[in-house]
């Protein structure tokens, strides 16, 4: 899951490089580099299958970047620290403005993101839960000012 701005735009950067990758596959012939037919299919194949993971994560990403987030779809709490990820992204707050909401720096909710919330002690998960407006199950509807 892509969890901040930084990290979407490596992976489009990545979706770039594979999409060119298998341009320039489908464009040589099949016996240029003296691959076995069944090699190259697989390897084509293999790609595909990743741009489309790429492209997965991405779409994601943009759909909670406007606003699209659904809190009903959390199946249990192991689900919880990506639910928090998604939340925050959904509200147009970057992980700064967390920090901020929170008293903390920058880099302490980058760690916690990155960890899935593992150092996170269950007073901090609520109180993030909080700063997200995350009640009634419904995430507050905050403008995206940092879109």
């Amino acid at each position: 899951m892509i969890k901040n701005e930084r990290q979407y735009r490596i992976m489009k950067k990545q979706a770039t490089c594979f999409s060119q990758t298998l341009d320039d596959l489908r464009q040589q012939p099949a016996d240029a580099e003296n691959v076995h037919p069944l090699i190259a299919k697989a390897r084509e194949d293999a790609l595909r299958r990743q741009m489309a993971d790429l492209e997965e994560q991405l779409r994601e990403y943009e759909d909670l970047k406007a606003g699209s987030f659904d809190l009903d779809a959390l199946n249990g709490v192991a689900e919880l620290p990506t639910v928090l990820v998604k939340a925050r992204i959904a509200q147009g707050l970057r992980q700064k403005d967390l920090a901020e909401r929170l008293g903390l720096k920058e880099q302490q909710i980058q760690r916690y993101e990155a960890t899935d919330y593992a150092t996170a002690s269950l007073t901090r998960i609520k109180e993030v839960a909080n700063a997200l407006r995350m009640e009634n199950n419904k995430p507050s509807q905050t403008s995206n000012s940092h879109s």
